[in-house]
Parts: C-alpha cells; sequence; structure tokens
C-alpha cells in the first residue's frame, strides 16, 4: 500500500544503491520531491533518472556525508531547487572491518564511527533549520538489528557500536526536536538482499566464535530468506507520512524476527 508523501521533500543519504536507492525510490512514488546523496555520480543519476522516468522529481548531489561543508552543501542545492526539506532518511553507512579487538586497527574503527555515527550527526546538523523551517517533518534514521538487538555477530564491535550509536542519538533527538513538530526514529534492518555483506572485510574471526546452533531457518518468518530493499522503503514512507503522525523515538526493527532469534 502506497502512503502519499504530496508536498513532501525528502533527502536520502546513501541513495545510489542497495536500501537508499530503495528507499528513494518508494518515496518518490508516494508523491515526495527526492534528492539523493552518494560518493559516485553514475549510481545517483541511474537513481534520478529512474525517478523522473516514473513521473517524479529527484536530484542527484554527489556527497561526503563525513564532511561538514559538503553536507552542508547539499542541503543548500535542496532548498535551492525546492524551497524547503521536510524530511531526511540517514541511510549512508558501511559495514567496515569486521576483526578481533585486538587486531583491529584504530584507523579501521574510525571509518566506521565517522561514517556511520559521525555522517548521521552531520547529516541531521544540517538538515535541522530547514525541516524547522518547513513547519516540522520526519527524520528517519537506518540503524541495524547489530547493536540494538544480535549481539552474536563476533568482531563487528566498530559496526555495532555505530549503529547502538545511532539508536541513542535518534532517542535523544526525538524529545530535543519534539517541540519544533520534528519527529525521529530508527529503523533497524536484519538481513537484506543488497550486496553490502560481499563489501565487508573480515579477518580472523573462526578464532573469537562462540558456538552456536540456532533453529533451522535463520530468519523465521521467511524460512531464511533475506528480506526485500523495497520493504525498508515502505517503512520509511509510513513513518514520513501523516499515518505516523504521533510516532517519534521508537526504534522499529524490520527482520522477520530474525533478531528475536539470534540476538
Amino acid at each position: 500500500m502506497q502512503v502519499a508523501l504530496k508536498e513532501q521533500v525528502m533527502w536520502v543519504t546513501g541513495g545510489g544503491q542497495g536500501l537508499g536507492r530503495a528507499i528513494a525510490l518508494e518515496a518518490a512514488r508516494s508523491g515526495a520531491k527526492v534528492a539523493v546523496t552518494a560518493l559516485h555520480s553514475e549510481e545517483l543519476n541511474d537513481v534520478v533518472d529512474t525517478i523522473e522516468k516514473e513521473g517524479g522529481e529527484g536530484l542527484a548531489i554527489v556527497g561526503d556525508v563525513t564532511v561538514p561543508e559538503q553536507m552542508e552543501n547539499a542541503v543548500r542545492k535542496i532548498v535551492d531547487k525546492w524551497g524547503k526539506l521536510t524530511s531526511v532518511c540517514v541511510n549512508a553507512g558501511i559495514n567496515g572491518t569486521w576483526a578481533p579487538v585486538d587486531e583491529i586497527s584504530f584507523d579501521e574503527w574510525k571509518k566506521t564511527i565517522d561514517v556511520n555515527l559521525n555522517g548521521s550527526f552531520l547529516t541531521v546538523r544540517y538538515a535541522v533549520p530547514e525541516i524547522r523551517k518547513a513547519g516540522g517533518g520526519s527524520i528517519a534514521i537506518i540503524s541495524s538489528v547489530n547493536g540494538t538487538r544480535i549481539f552474536s555477530n563476533e568482531g563487528a564491535s566498530a559496526y555495532a557500536s555505530s549503529k547502538a550509536g545511532q539508536l541513542a542519538f535518534g532517542q535523544m533527538l526525538a524529545l530535543e526536536l519534539a517541540p519544533s513538530k520534528i519527529r525521529v526514529n530508527v529503523i533497524c534492518p536484519g538481513a537484506f538482499d543488497t550486496g553490502i555483506h560481499e563489501k565487508t572485510e573480515k579477518r580472523d574471526l573462526d578464532e573469537i566464535e562462540t558456538p552456536v546452533e540456532f533453529p533451522e531457518g535463520n530468519i523465521p518468518l521467511t524460512h531464511g530468506e533475506m528480506g526485500k530493499p523495497e520493504q525498508v522503503g515502505q517503512l520509511v514512507v509510513f513513518l514520513a507520512s501523516d499515518a505516523a503522525g504521533h510516532i517519534t523515538g521508537t526504534p522499529v526493527w524490520i527482520d522477520g524476527a530474525e533478531s528475536l532469534l539470534q540476538g
């Protein structure tokens, strides 16, 4: 079911592929004007072309979420084009390096924290003044089941810490921004078919693995089948819509009960 986002302007970071792409397309199909930010123009242009072929309005902005000036510039471009910003999906993130804590380097740790947590801060930091000017709106932060319900992925200390930080950040902001009619919710996906796992660097995890046997099917709702990216997009659209007008400060796990089984 589509939920109308007519008159909304949404900004999706990490919008060139995977969950971000699906979120951008679902938002556009629901009536929002959508700006997408990522590191590479080719994938962004492809997303915007798809939006426009389907009759929507899109804007591609190349930017690095870890660079304050680039995030500030992205917001300026959005407002220059459409006059306002009403919704943000803080999606840009990396899995980073998964390794034993006494092997992971500080640079590897810092890169994950920079992109996932500092990038979330910078995105929100520059978006909030414009959402406030628009009279309120929605911020959805894409966290994870890791660091919020699941702690059995050995070696993912940097990733889980960044995702736990996003949850705390979102809940703090929900209270702080409530008087401005800005709702902040945190989405915690489980396993989705996006290809991000192939980009994760994993080292020496056998050395710290804790043997565990789960019941057959590690995603109970789908008998092990991963979720579809558009399902996260539909959730972001719902949280940005008037139908979610009284929902804020809420973590939403979208994982087919995976984290209840594996946490």
